[in-house]
């Protein structure tokens, strides 16, 4: 089955799929060098030979485990996960304190979303400038038009030339149609009309950029908030995803960013991206703690292909195994 599949929950959500091969996709693999490497990759030598977790060991796992960003509450809650199934069930011949961690990191990520049907089916992204937000959506678009899905885009950023001007850049480049009304157009119209196009055509998917300044925090949220009601009045039912696209190099910041975007719109998942820039790629397991939000997407390079679905088994083994 295809991405717009795999949203709608028309198959197995990721993590609870059969469990994935133990060497990651190239792509992932290569994406969190950084982080495996500056990091977890001392894990093998830390509990090397050992089969409890004393309080010397406990104390350099606590402190990798922030180094990479995972969070204060997030490692505290692994910790103690661990230390507890150790406890319950001391390691059998053959088992290792780094599975018995692999296992608890797995199920950290997870998170159940409900899947939402629709046609065509409407995606809102949001977050704040720079993030990589309008570069996602474009990424997202090469993916659907790649599997032969219909889709329409909506500049819906009025406030950003640049982010109009990506949009149309990338809209040529892929020959998909895009809703643009220009610079100070109002945000809720742009929405609108993209949704009618849509119908109109018959397309499968909608695309609709947002604007992000944080630091309008009141207006940004009125914004959103109007974006969110205008596309359910054009759709009922819609929109079906509303992405919080998270740069994972900004580490701890984007926990802050989150709790702004929450609180102005109905965010369903997450699209963490840059994780190939940064060695704090632990800061996943942060959001995931503090948000609820299952994470979507990653990003772990340039290309439309390095713009995966997430798959929380294959993330904690691209960060854990050579």
């Amino acid at each position: 089955m295809g991405l717009l599949d795999w949203l709608r929950g028309k198959k197995q959500a990721p993590s609870a799929q059969p469990e994935a091969p133990s060497t990651p996709e190239p792509a992932l693999q290569k994406g969190l060098e950084k982080t495996r490497r500056s990091f977890w990759g001392r894990l093998k030598s830390l509990f090397a030979g050992r089969k409890a977790l004393d309080a010397e060991t406990r104390e350099s796992l606590e402190e990798l485990l922030l180094l990479a960003d995972v969070g204060i509450k997030a490692t505290e809650s692994i910790l103690a996960e661990l230390e507890k199934s150790l406890k319950d069930e001391p390691l059998q011949e053959g088992e290792s304190i780094m599975g018995r961690l692999e296992e608890i990191l797995v199920r950290r990520l997870e998170r159940p979303f409900t899947p939402r049907e629709g046609h065509p089916y409407v995606i809102l992204l949001v977050g704040v400038n720079g993030v990589g937000k309008t570069t996602s959506l474009a990424k997202l678009a090469a993916r659907f038009a790649r599997e032969g899905q219909k889709v329409v885009m909506g500049a819906a950023d009025t406030f950003r030339a640049a982010a109009v001007s990506q949009l149309r850049h990338w809209a040529d480049k892929l020959g998909l149609p895009l809703v643009e009304k220009g610079m100070g157009a109002d945000p809720g119209a742009v929405a609108y009309e993209t949704i009618q196009k849509a119908l109109q055509i018959g397309a499968d998917v909608v695309l609709i950029d947002t604007a992000g300044r944080l630091h309008t925090k009141e207006p940004l949220m009125r914004e959103l908030s109007k974006v969110y009601r205008v596309v359910g009045k054009a759709l009922p039912g819609a929109p079906h995803e509303v992405l919080l696209v998270l740069d994972a190099t900004t580490g701890q910041n984007a926990l802050r960013q989150a709790q702004v975007f929450m609180e102005a719109t109905a965010c369903t998942g997450i699209i963490l991206t840059k994780l190939d820039g940064t060695a704090k790629g632990g800061v996943a397991f942060a959001l995931v703690e503090e948000t609820g939000l299952p994470i979507r997407f990653i990003g772990v390079g340039e290309s439309a292909e390095d713009l995966l679905p997430f798959e929380p088994r294959a993330f904690v083994q691209a960060l854990l195994k050579e």
